[in-house]
């Protein structure tokens, strides 16, 4: 060690500590140290005066410490160091000095082992654990009775028809009449373990849905996939067919679903095979299996593209390839478009392969476009081969499209969004933002973990530049969404958002909830204040908790049902949509959509259950959150 006077790495009061349990020394011992090991000790002991004049100074000090005693009560008054013996005399510890030399040092608490410090610890953690899983367990059952009130109603008001009008109560055909809340519905009665709603939607499907398919009219190619098609083979896997979940023991056999859905998409194929280019025609006649284009001949982009995962899958569970072939012949063509950045236009038409227009948004008409190319490239699990990399590499070139091109932050307060450009790449930006685009979190959380969680994916480096800056965005966005449910009365969000940008700001367009710390970044149009009941914001909540483990989108998932549940909840049955979110009481819209029991309520339930249920890494939900198993997979019943 060098001799030379640099500082040490403490300062001089550290020398009246005791280093060895860092407490106060004696002022004595100060006193005999200081004296006992400098110099004058060396020099002074030498000589017999010096000898003699060391004793006296013990003396001295000695006979000062045992003769002066404080002032009376000076330390029992102040400090209560007094206690009373058993003949009330006041007995004082610490009035004189030697009391104090002789006082014993305080009894520290017993130190505990570490194996008993873990076991406390622990034991208080499981206790924490226990507490918390009762809390969403209860939440869990309140999403359940949410969803037996909705479909009460509908089986009282509306059975067989496709929706509910819960105040009129009455039934509405909107989506060909196919039933399509009972379709919708059924995967998620498995998933909530409610066998009577699976017996009697099972019992329903299996007298007269095949009858309805055989006969009716006009459907829509993408709704009734997704809905109904979807809804069939979700039934069909989670009841046990092709060695499947098994998550319910009631209603028809397994093969009840698979035959009937494989029924209808052979009708559904027609809109295929009657296109003359790979891209389908919009509208489905089911009763002659005949197709045509919509009014103005364009089909919207994504639908077209969201057809994929459950033409996949049929073919999968059929043996049948026909109706993957022809789903993925319409991705195959799109990946040889001109795209910008790889974004696209809404519509696309039929009859030349070719985009049409030039507006760009992640919402209505363009959002799903964006999901399915990351999902069905995941569908494929351990089976992914080079042929479909190309579906992951143009997933990855839109999504970093969408961080050039359309995302933006509002002012004052910086949220993240993702506005449009309605004329295209050249055109102006528009900060409009569709409650659609809300799915947008979820499905880059997806893509950038692939399904399991961030930790795990760290852990295991997993995750790429690109992936961390997609997961960043997620989180961002869903925040932002969550935001545009807390900045109005009622605490729903609107149809439609616009956010203030140094370019663009309209006054008194506020939610209402004046005390949202946003309430001058997000504006709500009059025409635009209406909520469907949709799922996409609680979907993107649900996605992200399961990936990143953050409690905070549990509790959002639950404000927002506590306001489904005062607002939209009907007394006679069923839940009704809004007319205006920022107004309170809100206007009641007559409407229950499908969506609200087949996703909004399913997200709801499934972000508050044990992540075990329908895990991410090994099934994938359809856009109508109808989850179909990853291949290559093992699901548990």
């Amino acid at each position: 060690m060098s001799s030379s006077n640099k500082s040490l790495p403490y300062t001089t009061k550290d020398v009246h500590y005791d280093n060895a349990k860092f407490r106060h020394r004696s002022f004595f011992k100060v006193i005999y140290q200081t004296f006992f090991t400098s110099n004058i000790k060396r020099t002074s002991l030498s000589c017999s005066t010096g000898k003699f004049l060391v004793l006296l100074l013990i003396f001295g000090i000695a006979y000062l410490m045992l003769t002066h005693t404080s002032p009376a009560n000076s330390v029992t008054d102040r400090l209560g160091n007094g206690v009373k013996n058993s003949k009330d005399k006041l007995v004082s510890y610490g009035g004189s000095r030697l009391g104090k030399l002789l006082r014993k040092p305080p009894r520290l608490p017993p130190r505990l082992s570490p194996d008993q410090k873990g076991f406390n610890n622990s034991s208080s953690h499981e206790s924490d654990k226990l507490n918390a899983r009762s809390k969403w367990i209860a939440r869990q059952q309140s999403v359940k009775d949410a969803f037996m009130h909705a479909w009460s109603g509908y089986t009282k008001y509306a059975i067989g028809y496709d929706e509910l009008m819960p105040l009129s109560q009455h039934g509405v055909d909107g989506l060909g009449g196919l039933g399509a809340t009972i379709v919708d519905a059924l995967d998620t009665a498995m998933i909530m373990g409610v066998d009577e709603v699976v017996s009697e939607a099972g019992s329903w499907i299996e007298k007269h849905l095949l009858d309805r398919i055989t006969k009716k009219g006009q459907v829509n190619l993408f709704e009734t996939t997704i809905r109904v098609v979807g809804g069939l083979l979700s039934a069909y896997h989670l009841s046990g067919g092709e060695q499947g979940m098994k998550l319910t023991h009631t209603g028809p056999k397994p093969t009840v679903y698979l035959e009937t859905a494989k029924n209808l998409a052979d009708r559904l194929l027609s809109a295929f095979t009657s296109s003359p280019t790979p891209i389908p025609f919009s509208d489905v006649i089911l009763h002659d299996s005949t197709a045509h284009p919509a009014s103005g001949g364009l089909s919207s982009t994504s639908e077209v593209s969201t057809l994929q995962l459950e033409f996949n899958y049929l073919s999968a569970v059929s043996g049948d390839p026909k109706y993957s072939v022809e789903a993925m012949k319409v991705l195959e063509h799109i990946k040889t478009l001109p795209k910008v950045e790889g974004l696209v236009p809404i519509y696309i038409s039929p009859q030349t392969g070719e985009f049409s227009g030039e507006n760009i948004r992640l919402g209505s008409r363009g959002d799903s476009y964006y999901e399915y190319l990351i999902k069905v490239w995941l569908q494929q699990g351990t089976a992914r081969d080079n042929n479909l990399t190309y579906l992951y590499d143009m997933y990855t070139e839109a999504m970093k499209g969408v961080r050039h091109r359309l995302v933006q932050k509002s002012i004052p307060n910086g949220l993240v969004f993702v506005g449009e450009l309605p004329y295209g790449s050249e055109g102006a930006f528009s900060p409009k933002m569709d409650h659609l685009v809300c799915f947008l979190s979820g499905t880059l959380a997806l893509g950038a973990t692939k399904g399991i969680t961030k930790e795990k994916a760290m852990k295991d480096n997993l995750l790429n530049f690109e992936d961390l800056e997609n997961l960043k965005l997620a989180e961002d966005l869903a925040k932002t969404c969550f935001e545009t449910y807390a900045v109005t009365s009622t605490g729903l969000g609107p149809e439609i958002a616009y956010f203030h940008t140094k370019d663009f700001s309209e006054g008194g367009l506020d939610g209402g909830n004046k005390s949202s710390e946003y309430v001058e970044d997000i504006i709500i149009k009059p025409a635009d204040r209406h909520n469907l009941l949709r799922p996409e914001t609680v979907e993107s909540l649900f996605v992200l908790y399961r990936i990143t483990e953050d409690p905070k989108y549990r509790e959002w998932g639950w404000q927002i049902f506590e306001a489904f549940e005062k607002y939209t909840k009907v007394d006679t049955g069923g839940y009704s949509s809004l007319d205006d979110v920022t107004t309170i009481p809100p206007h009641r819209r007559d409407k229950m959509e499908t969506f609200f029991l087949g996703e909004t309520l399913k997200y709801l339930y499934l972000l508050f259950a044990d992540s075990s249920l329908i895990p991410l890494d090994k099934f994938v939900f359809n856009t109508e959150a109808h989850p179909f198993p990853i291949e290559g997979t093992k699901n548990d019943s």
